[in-house]
């Protein structure tokens, strides 16, 4: 029986890396060493980790005038290192504006009022998170140091389908966007965002992995209380390598960026996610069986939430999608219901099994 997992994070890989990985764990290419047990500054690791940087800027397709580094601590660790680096971009104390649309979101705003006056721009918290306000709702500042959104909320399952035009409305302040849960999932115009941020644990690779992409001129204007170790200029200068960087969570990306190459590249794959929410979505929607509540234009195309309209029954729903092998489908306590995370290495027929048993539990059940 084939076993499909539906985690929101950490997620399912392609199965080929993880194949590849167990070939390599011991001696990775005639090296003698596994790539955990490798010097951070040895010529086989950094040859590892050139490929990973080079791989990720041509599926990403980065633009020069950015750095990419890889750090630790995941998003929410970079919650409070973006406004450290960015607080004073501008010569001076400024506000920063955040768009709230889920649980991502609020921890992220939480965590930079510890270090500026946040300005909540918009918010779709009273619709209990199911779309993005639309553009024209926003409040902006008229000089915010940054502008900060998430792009993708793993838990309430919205998803922005545009780029945010907020340059001449905020004096030209960078667009952040946490991307964690959908990075390299679909196309991106790296140029219209100053900072793009991602835990690994989605799309990548393995946690313990951080990627953040800054364009060069926001380098170099961290708070001076800012840790050294999170100060992206220095991160920059030093080539992600400051510190001892996740070795082998680096190693697992790259194996994952050769994979996304062999399938054809991120716009390759958008097409793919696209059909699978679709597949899912479309079943969801033909019944009142099972119920969703976001805004079909804002639905995420990596995580689904639904929930049975009769939740009496979601204990048995659960176990009987894992007697099927259709592994962590239950959703986040905060929400409750279920959620099935699709991201790229799930491949269509695991969400058509899904969608069989939607029907066959409906058929029994309801």
């Amino acid at each position: 029986m084939p076993i499909y997992n539906f985690s929101a994070g950490p997620a399912v890989l392609p199965k080929e890396v993880l194949q590849q990985a167990a070939a390599e764990m011991s001696d990775w290419h005639g090296s003698g060493m596994s790539v955990m047990e490798m010097s951070h500054r040895g010529k086989e690791f950094m040859s590892i980790l050139a490929a990973a940087q080079q791989d990720f800027i041509e599926l990403f397709a980065v633009p020069s005038n950015y750095k990419l580094l890889f750090m630790q601590g995941g998003a929410i660790a970079e919650n409070a290192i973006v406004p450290l680096n960015l607080m004073e971009h501008k010569g001076q104390p400024a506000t920063i504006d955040y768009i709230n649309t889920g649980f991502w979101s609020t921890k992220s705003l939480k965590e930079a009022k510890r270090y500026g006056n946040v300005n909540v721009a918009a918010s779709s918290e009273p619709e209990q998170f199911s779309h993005i306000p639309a553009r024209d709702s926003w409040q902006l500042s008229k000089d915010p140091a940054y502008v900060h959104i998430c792009t993708n909320e793993t838990i309430d399952g919205v998803e922005y389908q545009f780029t945010p035009d907020i340059a001449h409305e905020t004096n030209h302040a960078p667009l952040v966007a946490d991307m964690s849960s959908h990075i390299l999932s679909r196309v991106v115009d790296v140029s219209k965002y100053g900072v793009i941020y991602g835990g690994a644990q989605k799309n990548i690779g393995p946690a313990g992995l951080t990627l953040v992409l800054v364009r060069e001129d926001l380098l170099g204007h961290a708070l001076p209380a800012c840790p050294s170790a999170f100060n992206w200029k220095i991160v920059a200068d030093n080539d992600s390598m400051y510190n001892t960087p996740p070795t082998y969570a680096i190693y697992i990306a790259g194996l994952v960026f050769r994979w996304i190459k062999k399938q054809g590249g991120v716009a390759a794959l958008e097409q793919r996610n696209i059909a699978k929410a679709a597949l899912l979505y479309e079943h969801l929607d033909s019944t009142d069986f099972y119920r969703t509540k976001t805004v079909s234009d804002c639905r995420s195309r990596m995580n689904v939430p639904f929930f049975l309209d009769d939740e009496a029954l979601n204990e048995e729903f659960l176990v009987g999608a894992k007697d099927r092998g259709l592994l962590q489908l239950k959703g986040h306590k905060s929400v409750g219901g279920m959620r099935a995370s699709i991201y790229n290495a799930m491949p269509v027929e695991g969400v058509q099994a899904l969608v069989d048993y939607l029907k066959e539990f409906e058929k029994h059940r309801g």
